[in-house]
């Protein structure tokens, strides 16, 4: 008999087993609610007090070992696993012949006494078993390895069964957007909701998802960020405003890459960029420390230390530092250009000076930022919404934080000149017409919000599933998203079967 033979017949005999249930008037499915008095993290952290009382848990059989008329059972609830004893004379004889017919996976209701056996295991001794659930599907023993992963990302309800680690994987995020919120909430800020359809796909050089409303009849966008919204509400005087919600970026996969994601990004009025960066270190800092206790971590076997201040260094300088590359001593667009040659970079159409810059510090720096990072400064070119330095207008008020050698933030000293912003615009244009599908498209309502009036205002965008990697130690971005975007199954077998 093969495996996948065995297996079938095993879930046929689950199937038999329910139906047996339902024959008999016993349809687990019927059953609606349970009175849980107490669960199994509770019942070990305070069994001195809880010993000898009654109490009903509910949860998932993990694990059965008979001998003879008695049984030990661990039940998997929300909070970990507890051991059950089930001896047929205390539940009853018909009954004990129900439950050895229990399957692993089943969920089982379990009113009992607790108790510690000879060996000094926290346990409950059962007076009743009842059937909650019938699990019709074969549970694995344990998934890991790369052989693996896959199937882990396409079943996570399976992957969080039988894999504990991956469920406190999703209660540190779950702490860390809780912190987060916290940070800025003490600090005046106010949480809002923008679309996420929209018939202008801006605030960020990416390329959107694209579908299309039939009542209007018109294509529409997802979102690329949510910046111009923000900033919107900025002008209509919500000084301090953000925003925690997914983004849509029609682009590559990786480790580092869903096209689905979660950021965070604010605004405050009468701030600047100095001022995104005091908050930037120091909402991680706190993410950190109340997600897991401290702000030193290890991602990969790499020691990293999160504690502000973090360093500051501008872009040219890292080039210099880097790369052995002195922008200053490149006057214009050309020798530039012919720089990029030099070193083999990329040379597209309309590149400026500013783009090689940007890609000097992509191809020969990022990989060196392995501790925390502001990289400051970066050229207008590739900055089309952050204001100008006042001492070099060829620069911006902007940063990137970088962490583990990747970008988990961007901010800068929002662009407020409605004038300069059109330029701006208009030069977007100019690249997507040549071929730049990232470049960001004219939104002439966000023009008119600039001309009613922007303050003066600093603005912030947080990767939170980057975050999430570092704080987890998670080698993909996979790792830290519940429902990571797949191929469809049949799609990959195809893919599959013509290698």
């Amino acid at each position: 008999m093969n495996e996948e033979q065995s297996v079938s017949e095993l879930l046929q005999i689950r199937r038999e087993k329910l139906k047996y249930l339902q024959d008999s008037g016993q349809d687990p499915f019927k059953i609606e609610k349970v009175h849980i008095t107490h669960y199994s993290e509770q019942i070990q952290e305070d069994f001195e007090a809880l010993e000898g009382q009654k109490v009903t848990i509910a949860g998932r059989m993990m694990a059965k070992r008979g001998h003879g008329k008695a049984s030990f059972i661990n039940i998997q609830d929300k909070d970990g696993r507890i051991q059950v004893y089930v001896r047929e004379d205390k539940i009853g004889e018909k009954a004990y012949e129900l439950f050895v017919t229990y399957d692993r996976g089943d969920i089982l209701e379990i009113q009992g006494e607790i108790f510690k056996t000879n060996k000094g295991e926290v346990s409950v001794k059962a007076l009743e078993v009842k059937l909650l659930t019938k699990s019709l599907q074969v549970l694995p023993e344990k998934w890991h390895g790369l052989k693996d992963q896959d199937l882990r990302y396409r079943q996570r309800y399976v992957d969080l069964i039988v894999n504990p680690e991956v469920k406190k994987t999703f209660m540190v995020r779950s702490r860390a957007i809780k912190s987060i919120r916290s940070f800025l909430d003490d600090r005046g800020y106010i949480e809002v909701e923008t679309p996420i359809l929209d018939t202008i796909a801006g605030g960020a050089s990416a390329k959107p998802f694209t579908t299309h409303h039939n009542t209007l009849g018109i294509d529409m966008y997802l979102r690329i960020a949510t910046e111009l919204h923000l900033k919107r509400l900025i002008v209509g005087g919500l000084d301090r405003v953000y925003e925690i919600g997914r983004l849509f970026r029609n682009e590559g996969m990786s480790i580092k890459h869903n096209p689905e994601f979660t950021t965070i990004e604010l605004y405050e009025a009468y701030a600047d960029y100095k001022d995104m960066m005091d908050i930037t270190e120091n909402i991680v800092a706190h993410v950190a420390e109340n997600a897991l206790g401290t702000t030193k971590i290890t991602y990969q076997g790499t020691e990293i230390d999160l504690t502000p201040p973090w360093r500051r260094i501008s872009m040219t300088d890292s080039c210099k530092e880097y790369a052995d590359v002195d922008f200053s001593e490149i006057k214009t667009d050309e020798e530039a250009i012919e720089l990029a040659k030099k070193l083999g970079l990329e040379v597209r159409p309309g590149m400026k000076k500013g783009h090689v810059i940007n890609e000097v510090f992509e191809t020969f720096v990022e990989k060196h930022l392995m501790q925390p990072t502001f990289i400051t400064h970066h050229p207008v070119e590739v900055s089309p919404l952050a204001k100008r330095n006042p001492d070099n207008p060829e620069i911006t008020n902007r940063f990137e934080a970088f962490v583990n050698t990747w970008e988990i933030a961007n901010a800068f000293s929002e662009l407020n000149d409605p004038i300069d912003q059109r330029a701006r615009f208009m030069e977007q244009l100019v690249q997507r017409e040549a071929g730049d599908d990232e470049a960001h498209m004219l939104d002439e309502d966000f023009l008119n919000a600039l001309e009613v009036g922007l303050p003066p205002t600093g603005g912030l965008g947080i990767g939170i599933d980057r975050l999430m990697m570092l704080l987890t130690d998670s080698p993909s971005i996979r790792d830290v998203l519940l429902f990571p975007t797949m191929k469809p199954l049949d799609q990959n077998k195809q893919e599959q079967e013509e290698e």
